[in-house]
């Protein structure tokens, strides 16, 4: 099974891509997570990459598209696999379809995660991120037992450039401009499920289960 997962920053695409990965076996691929490492080691398309993340702005096609195939030819991506982040736009979309289908593969599903502006814009900017090991935690949501320090390992916490209010608006104005037409696009085709990404996690996995239909 092949799965796109979509929906703007904060919907709770992560914690979801988690269990689907889990419940499904599929791998999890998250463009965000591969340019972060690319920033974290410092390449030469890490940290271009960097610049426009800081800014709140989308990384270039190219940029995106290179770190992409290389991990979709893995070896455990043979049988299927989760993708987050990726595509943001319908000229991604069409270059995914292309490079899967040099691959003779192609798309199962796009699973969209619905969740208010103003809630997106109150979940970000209350994250905090360990400086250290990476947790993730929310001053209101999920606050660590410590002010500003991690459970984890005892690192600082600290608030990602990306994560203040006014870059965080910013994102989703370029998430809503971008992003939106990618709905009509796998609409078309017959591939959109609109999940309301609200309440508990729970819920909000009953949900992706009924569209994706339960785990072999």
């Amino acid at each position: 099974m092949h799965v796109i997962l979509l929906g703007p920053p904060g919907a709770g695409k992560g914690t979801q891509a988690n269990l689907i990965e889990q419940e499904y076996r599929l791998p999890h691929i998250s463009t965000g997570d591969l340019l972060r490492a690319a920033v974290a080691e410092r390449t030469e398309p890490g940290m271009r990459a960097k610049a426009f993340m800081d800014r709140g702005e989308l990384v270039p096609d190219q940029l995106v598209v290179g770190l992409l195939e290389g991990r979709i030819r893995g070896a455990d991506c043979r049988t299927g696999f989760l993708l987050d982040g990726f595509p943001r736009t319908v000229a991604q979309a069409d270059i995914l379809e292309g490079m899967l289908a040099r691959q003779q593969r192609r798309i199962d599903h796009v699973i969209s995660l619905e969740v208010d502006r103003e809630e997106l814009v109150r979940r970000l900017s209350g994250r905090r991120t360990c400086s250290v090991c990476g947790a993730v935690y929310h001053i209101t949501l999920d606050p660590p037992a410590a002010p500003d320090t991690c459970n984890r390992c005892h690192g600082r916490l600290v608030q990602r450039a990306d994560d203040n209010e006014e870059t965080v608006r910013a994102r989703l104005r370029v998430y809503e401009e971008a992003t939106a037409p990618l709905h009509d696009y796998y609409r078309a085709r017959g591939l959109l499920r609109a999940i309301d990404g609200t309440g508990t996690v729970d819920r909000v996995m009953e949900r992706v289960r009924a569209a994706l239909g339960r785990p072999s």
